[in-house]
């Protein structure tokens, strides 16, 4: 039996003894367990079970009884208005540490302290599984994150460690964001690896579900804190020793994404150049100085960029931009004159598009 079924079984073992129906969430609200016991039910436990967490307006309501504190039960009054029935939070502990709270539906206060007294054995054993998943967690993503280092006997040391649980082949995925808070791992499958590293919130899943998973972590991460978020995938990886290139790759890929969007390597075409060199370097070699008048025109670099995305097709860039094509021709005209590049010429196209490509991606 795996630990989550013992949570399982506790909650619903909480609920016969309590004679009340039982929710278990985590310290960060998120729902664990639950079991019915008669047909008793108000909105907070709703919403719990349907979206699997409470709401932010909830948690904060609840922390004000200092549940977060508590080391013994905390009754919560009802509140008619907001249609919450009255329950009692038993703080799930280990070691003094709150790992979640056991939450009973008491709306006839029947639940007396003796009775209450009386799931403390159940509440203790929620605890320590729910440590302990802590603490597994914590140490995989240790080792995870040992995995991407540049030190030659650290990685090989953790490639021994995780060899008989990371199985390949997987994908690599990356979140960036300025202002991303923690991702609890817990809420993710039990085969996904995460790890924060450079910054970075990388998964290690399994290559057929990843953009769900990445798509259920990204909103994890806006459910504790609303930020703009970046992903990136990077897969297959077959096997252990690729996940460092698997990462930079993966982030790669992340950096030239839209808030919201998950981009993968495989169509990140020229951008794979973001791979291969610093910004700086990459700056000095793919942007001449003749490119500099340009970038000071947004209009004309607009217009330079959309005529060689449609490879020099004047009627579609027209209508990209929703300008007449003698006034196309004119810019077109403006931009040779600018950079001193003849846009009939191929090389100078090529150059010219390269330039444009990477520009908006490297910090210059």
């Amino acid at each position: 039996m795996s630990e989550r079924d013992d949570l399982q079984d506790i909650v619903e073992t909480a609920a016969d003894l309590l004679r009340a129906p039982a929710t278990l969430e985590d310290r960060d609200f998120h729902l664990v367990a639950y079991a019915a016991h008669g047909p008793t039910i108000d909105p907070v436990r709703t919403q719990s079970i349907l979206h699997r967490r409470s709401t932010d307006e909830v948690r904060s309501r609840f922390e004000r009884h200092g549940i977060a504190r508590a080391t013994g039960p905390v009754r919560i009054p009802a509140d008619p208005a907001a249609g919450l029935l009255a329950r009692l939070c038993l703080p799930v502990r280990w070691n003094g540490v709150t790992y979640g709270y056991l939450w009973l539906l008491d709306h006839d206060q029947h639940i007396s302290a003796p009775l209450a007294a009386q799931a403390a054995p159940l509440t203790e054993r929620a605890g320590l599984l729910m440590a302990r998943q802590s603490r597994d967690r914590d140490d995989l993503g240790w080792k995870l994150a040992d995995l991407l280092t540049t030190r030659p006997d650290v990685r090989a040391q953790a490639t021994s460690e995780l060899a008989e649980i990371l199985t390949p082949p997987f994908t690599v995925a990356v979140l960036r964001g300025d202002d991303l808070g923690p991702l609890n791992p817990w809420l993710l499958p039990r085969r996904v690896l995460t790890t924060v590293w450079e910054g970075d919130h990388i998964l290690v899943t399994p290559p057929d579900n990843a953009v769900h998973i990445v798509e259920r972590a990204r909103q994890l991460l806006i459910e504790r804190r609303p930020s703009p978020t970046y992903a990136g995938l990077y897969g297959p990886c077959h096997g252990l020793a690729e996940l460092r290139e698997g990462w930079l790759r993966a982030r790669v890929a992340a950096r030239t994404a839209a808030d919201g969007e998950t981009r993968t390597w495989a169509s990140l075409g020229a951008l794979r150049l973001l791979r291969c060199a610093d910004d700086a370097s990459l700056a000095e070699a793919a942007l001449p100085a003749e490119l500099a008048p340009l970038l000071d025109h947004p209009d004309l670099t607009r217009t330079a960029r959309a005529f060689l995305d449609h490879a020099g097709a004047v009627q579609e860039t027209a209508r990209e931009l929703s300008i007449h094509r003698q006034t196309l021709y004119h810019r077109l005209r403006r931009i040779e004159e600018l950079t001193g590049l003849t846009l009939s010429k191929g090389q100078d196209r090529l150059t010219l598009h390269l330039a444009l490509t990477l520009h908006p991606h490297l910090n210059n």
